[in-house]
């Protein structure tokens, strides 16, 4: 966290902050207003340890869509995502034992591994490859100590997404090994014109599939996620699940009913305007001599990579994003995401288009310094 801090510490009030990994939109007034009808009625005290019923039934009703028998029994309603995400890997992993996990990935996946008293093995994601995963390079990775399969798709910090054809190869070699998949999905309807999000849930008997109301209705703050699996996978994860929180908070949970029950267009609004800023900062990026990004498929973030150079050769992405800091741009560098992540940034086009074209400015212009020097 060290480097990151220090080039948070250089937020002026003319940053531009393409860093932050939350929408800018503000939850629906619908939401909003069920929380504070929920406290004014008393609803203030524990609620049930998996979640309010009337919650985990319209999940399990949204969900119907991946995995047509899924049922509210099927249904864990999580402090977050990243709650459920640490529930799986507490019950599914031991000491010794191993994650297969993206790289790049998202950053909690390695250090859950790790807390869980086992480690994780690295699989490459490629621009090359629109950073899909390779089932074969994969395989190659299993030995007698890996457990667990991790999987993103619509993918953060990349913006890649799986296919079809992906997942159904993923899943035969989770079948072969006897994996256990566990599928981040909290972005599964944050996808773009043209193409299609295919989940895990419902085509792998042994998958818990993690999801949140975090980025689809831009309530990161009031910490809801959920999770979904087969029965016998429910019952041992809501274990770990209770001895961590007990319950989720019982006011935002029906935040998040009002919010699934009533927000109207809400979700596809924001998707439609930030469909629009990501062709926005897709074209700018590209136009930039050295840089390199794929348009996202789905999620709020382009991954680009970059060929430049400086006096000590090519610039790393630490290096470059405390650059762009100084010169009054966030954004992430590559390696916060894993060791493939060198030699890329990411930005999320989580602002205004004003915005996100004053920090395309500030990155063309930084990029011109340094090839200058070179």
């Amino acid at each position: 966290m060290s480097g990151l801090r220090k080039m948070f510490d250089l937020v002026t009030s003319d940053t531009v902050n393409l860093g932050l990994g939350e929408p800018d939109f503000q939850p629906p007034k619908e939401a909003i207003e069920a929380v504070e009808e929920a406290m004014r009625l008393g609803f203030n005290k524990y609620g049930p340890t998996n979640g309010i019923p009337a919650l985990r039934e319209d999940i399990s009703n949204r969900l119907k869509v991946y995995w047509k028998d899924v049922a509210p029994e099927n249904v864990i309603v999580t402090s977050s995502g990243s709650e459920a995400l640490f529930s799986g890997f507490l019950t599914f992993m031991d000491h010794g034992q191993k994650a297969l996990v993206p790289d790049p990935g998202f950053v909690l996946y390695r250090p859950h591994s790790d807390l869980t008293g086992g480690g994780y093995l690295n699989y490459d994601l490629s621009i090359d490859n629109e950073f899909r995963p390779d089932p074969d390079a994969m395989e190659k990775l299993i030995d007698d100590t890996c457990k667990v399969l991790v999987v993103n798709s619509p993918s953060n910090p990349t913006g890649g997404m799986v296919t079809r054809q992906d997942r159904d190869d993923i899943v035969d070699v989770a079948r072969e090994h006897d994996l256990i998949i566990i599928s981040d999905e909290v972005y599964d309807t944050m996808v773009y014109t043209g193409n299609t999000h295919y989940s895990f849930l419902g085509a792998y008997e042994k998958t818990m599939m993690v999801n949140s109301f975090s980025k689809i209705f831009a309530m990161t703050g009031w910490r809801i996620g959920y999770l979904a699996a087969p029965l016998d996978m429910v019952q041992k994860i809501g274990l770990a699940h209770y001895h961590m929180v007990a319950c989720p908070s019982t006011p935002a949970q029906y935040g998040a009913l009002a919010a699934l029950r009533k927000s109207g267009s809400f979700l596809t609004d924001m998707v439609a305007e930030f469909e629009k800023r990501r062709d926005i900062i897709h074209e700018r990026i590209n136009e930039i001599p050295g840089f390199r990004a794929m348009l996202p498929r789905g999620t709020f973030y382009s991954f680009p990579s970059y060929e430049l150079f400086g006096n000590d050769g090519r610039v790393r992405s630490q290096d470059l994003a405390m650059e762009l800091a100084r010169n009054g741009l966030i954004c992430s560098p590559g390696t916060t995401f894993g060791e493939n992540g060198e030699y890329h940034l990411r930005f999320s086009f989580v602002n205004s288009r004003e915005n996100i074209e004053k920090g395309m400015d500030i990155l063309q212009d930084v990029a011109g310094k340094f090839r200058k020097s070179a």
